[in-house]
């Protein structure tokens, strides 16, 4: 088979139309159309089929992406191999974080990969929801995501997941809140607060969805803001109180804002590294992901 077409039905597979992949692949969806259909004609068993207007991939077809991974990630360890034999990592690792992993990690992580000749890295921040993932896979050799600790897994045959930091979500206060002095707040004292959110879909909502079905107590959201920052200013204004990442919060003195776990419960999101499957066995995209987790635990040392 035609490693060309293999990695063609990849990217078909990937992006869910020929239209993306040819996007992807910069050229057009009739020379996309012609390869897959000279890919089964190789095979000699059908790997799409009509889908609406589109196509989509039949049984076979499913079945061949997984064993294309399987031959596209030999490569790669190969010349993984050859890599080995230079000194040190070399090559351009693209990245995707979320926005506020970004604030936490990024300038810590790009000082280190400075350290290391001729290897670079191309990072995109990028408002992401754990079902969006996978799709950014494919265009990232590295996604930095986020979920809620008692979401699902990112389980698939095709990724490969690297944990790299539980971090623990707090309660927000304005700093003269009455619940400002106490060490922990029960999530029933808060019961008739306002809060401020994020979009539907994204992890500390998620934790808050999740805290409603575990205690009973629903809170008032009356704002959904996805930048951080923005959400910290509006709690230190007195707008309402937020649920917001530990290590991300800044609670230095004269932001207005300080910080108080809940008590008797356990609420935190999981922030990995998400790659294709074999990608980590490119001493490039090794390095990067090794540098993330050097960085986290420095910053929760």
């Amino acid at each position: 088979m035609d490693l060309g077409r293999l990695r063609m039905l990849r990217e078909f597979a990937d992006r869910g139309s020929v239209t993306a992949a040819a996007q992807a692949l910069h050229c057009s969806p009739s020379a996309v159309s012609q390869q897959l259909r000279a890919l089964q004609g190789e095979v000699g068993v059908a790997l799409t089929e009509p889908a609406g207007r589109g196509l989509r991939l039949t049984d076979a077809g499913r079945a061949l992406v997984a064993r294309a991974d399987e031959v596209l990630a030999a490569l790669d360890r190969a010349e993984s191999e050859l890599d080995t034999y230079r000194s040190v990592p070399r090559g351009r690792v693209r990245i995707a974080i979320f926005q506020s992993a970004g604030l936490m990690l990024l300038p810590g992580l790009l000082r280190r990969i400075a350290a290391y000749d001729g290897l670079e890295v191309d990072v995109r921040d990028v408002d992401m929801t754990p079902p969006e993932v996978p799709g950014l896979v494919a265009d990232y050799d590295v996604v930095v995501a986020h979920r809620d600790e008692h979401a699902p897994e990112f389980r698939s045959d095709r990724l490969e997941v690297v944990p790299l930091l539980r971090e623990p979500l707090d309660v927000a206060l304005p700093t003269g809140h009455h619940l400002a002095r106490r060490r922990r707040v029960d999530l029933a004292d808060l019961a008739d607060e306002r809060w401020i959110s994020v979009d539907r879909g994204f992890p500390v909502d998620d934790v808050l969805r999740s805290l409603t079905i575990r205690t009973g107590v629903r809170p008032q959201i009356v704002q959904r803001i996805n930048d951080f920052r923005i959400t910290e200013r509006l709690v230190a204004a007195g707008h309402g109180i937020a649920l917001l990442p530990r290590y991300t919060m800044d609670t230095r003195r004269g932001s207005g804002l300080v910080c108080r776990p809940l008590a008797g419960i356990r609420a935190a999101r999981l922030v990995e590294a998400v790659c294709r499957t074999g990608a980590p066995s490119r001493p490039a995209v090794a390095t990067v992901i090794d540098e993330f987790r050097a960085e986290v635990a420095a910053l929760t040392a």
